[in-house]
């Protein structure tokens, strides 16, 4: 296999211009060393990182819905990977995060089919738009909308650069596989 062309930075090759973001979320994941190779994009998505991440209408475990639906659909082995980690974390049952890669239920199939509507269809239809609304209020579905555009984008630098699944999640994920 052809070695990457932006395999993830190492800290000696940090770019100074991020220096003040390496001991935080840039520095800590591959994903984000990978990014570094483009400084400009990496301090310009932090503060969306911040939001969707951290701040999100939608709260952790229904955010955790929505990225491993999305990581599942764009075939992001990193994404998965590190999500399945996060969402056992946040107490998922291993069948919860295998019905998301299938077709759940209740609250997180509404959440499911919203995901799959965005990939399908390029938007949500008014009917099911509605529905989610109801269900979880219009700006976690902003919020929604935005969290999966997020993970589009880094699953699309995560496939394209073949990034390596951290060290710590891929060990976790052999001793106790989903």
């Amino acid at each position: 296999m052809p070695r990457s062309p932006c395999p993830p930075l190492t800290d000696a090759e940090w770019p100074e211009s991020l220096a003040d973001l390496r001991g935080g979320f840039a520095g800590q994941l591959n994903v984000y060393r990978t990014m570094a190779h483009h400084p400009a994009l990496v301090r310009a998505w932090a503060p969306l990182r911040q939001h969707v991440v951290k701040d999100s209408a939608l709260g952790p475990d229904r955010s955790e819905v929505v990225i491993l639906r999305t990581g599942h659909r764009m075939g992001s082995a990193y994404e998965w990977a590190h999500h399945v980690s996060r969402a056992r974390k946040l107490g998922f049952s291993d069948d919860r995060i295998r019905a998301i890669a299938a077709m759940p239920e209740g609250e997180d199939g509404l959440i499911v089919r919203a995901v799959d509507a965005l990939f399908d269809q390029h938007r949500i239809p008014p009917a099911l738009e509605a529905e989610l609304a109801a269900a979880i209020g219009r700006t976690a579905v902003f919020d929604l909308i935005a969290t999966v555009g997020f993970y589009v984008v880094l699953g699309g630098i995560l496939t394209t650069y073949d990034t390596p699944v951290d060290a710590a999640i891929a060990d976790e994920l052999d001793r106790d596989p989903i």
